[in-house]
């Protein structure tokens, strides 16, 4: 055996595997968008596994919450970009790989320069608008696109627009789901999530961008599984053969308004503005910076005092989740004086000002 094949000599000897199969994964360009619950053990091992070339997009930090399922992380690094440190890890796991960082959002602007790069797109991000995009994205490149989504303890997994012999594509994510209403589905911190659930997930991801390099097994391209921690149940359900949808352009993705703490804090002084804590009640008794509390799902019961012409400032753990505030409200109330805190409370802590 080739001394540069020995560590993945168990993988080797699988009937139909062989030599062949791991120059494959050698040779492949996989990036993981998202490094959270699912990404982490996704690139734990794909980078295990001999993934030559490994991309990390995520623009996002490790915040304490998350540890209990993004695996890749310590306490230490809460805090620090998600990407780096992830890239940084897998490549002492695995010194034999690159691993490219994208240490940003993907956005309508750059998600084709970036997918360009690579053979396949590993789906593992936690909001429906990078969901959509990277979907769109994927399917004008014609590349395939493995996809992943957990929620408390069920999860879902398939792999979109895989190109058959006869020139027709596999199904994608707008076949199943032409449009879906994120502010009616709650985030892992509103609804929890059981951390074992991605790690399952993950790694089913990770495998079917194994067999589709190596053409080992049936992929999940027209179809969708559905799996059940709790009874330990799953299904396959078909989809179809052949996409019905034609995708041409990206939707353009809205830019948020965001507040660093810095001009919170200096707004919060003069009396120019409202903080508006939408983080569950969980959350709110284990750390209380003020505001109003109003949780995600509740917003929409508000709606009259959010539009009463004040600078209202939306915070949660990291960013994210007021982020998807600020959209959704926004969309309601557009010349709204509305705002995300950057970075969340984690900016917040680390801000001495």
């Amino acid at each position: 055996m080739n001394p540069d094949l020995s560590r993945y000599s168990c993988q080797i000897a699988l009937p139909g595997f062989g030599e062949a199969a791991q120059e494959q994964l050698q040779k492949a360009n996989v990036l993981i968008a998202g490094v959270g619950g699912l990404g982490c053990p996704a690139a734990v091992y794909l980078a295990a596994a001999g993934i030559g070339n490994l991309g990390i997009a995520d623009f996002d930090t490790v915040s304490a919450e998350n540890l209990h399922r993004q695996v890749l992380f310590i306490p230490a690094d809460v805090g620090f970009h998600k990407a780096s440190v992830a890239a940084a890890r897998l490549h002492k796991q695995n010194p034999g790989i690159q691993v490219m960082t994208h240490d940003i959002k993907i956005t309508s602007d750059n998600v084709m320069e970036i997918i360009s790069q690579y053979d396949i797109v590993v789906d593992c991000t936690d909001n429906f608008e990078t969901r959509y995009l990277l979907n769109d994205a994927c399917v004008i490149r014609g590349k395939p696109l493995v996809y992943g989504a957990i929620y408390q303890f069920e999860g879902q997994v398939a792999v979109w627009n895989i190109k058959s012999k006869d020139v027709n594509y596999s199904p994608n994510y707008r076949d199943l789901f032409p449009k879906v209403d994120a502010t009616q589905i709650p985030s892992c911190a509103e609804g929890g999530v059981i951390p074992t659930l991605a790690g399952i997930i993950g790694c089913m991801q990770a495998n079917e961008v194994i067999k589709y390099f190596t053409n080992t097994g049936d992929l999940l391209a027209g179809k969708i599984l559905l799996f059940d921690a709790q009874t330990m149940q799953s299904r396959v359900i078909k989809i179809g053969h052949i996409t019905k949808t034609n995708i041409t352009s990206l939707t353009t993705t809205m830019e948020i308004p965001t507040m660093t703490v810095s001009e919170i804090k200096k707004g919060l002084k003069a009396n120019t503005l409202e903080l508006v804590d939408i983080r569950t009640d969980q959350e709110r008794d284990v750390t209380d910076i003020g505001g109003v509390h109003i949780e995600m799902d509740e917003l929409n019961d508000h709606l009259e005092y959010l539009n009463n012409y004040v600078v209202k400032v939306f915070y949660c753990s990291s960013g994210r989740r007021s982020g998807e505030a600020v959209k959704m409200l926004k969309q309601k109330f557009p010349n709204a004086n509305f705002f995300s805190m950057e970075g969340g409370l984690g900016a917040w802590f680390k801000n001495d000002d």
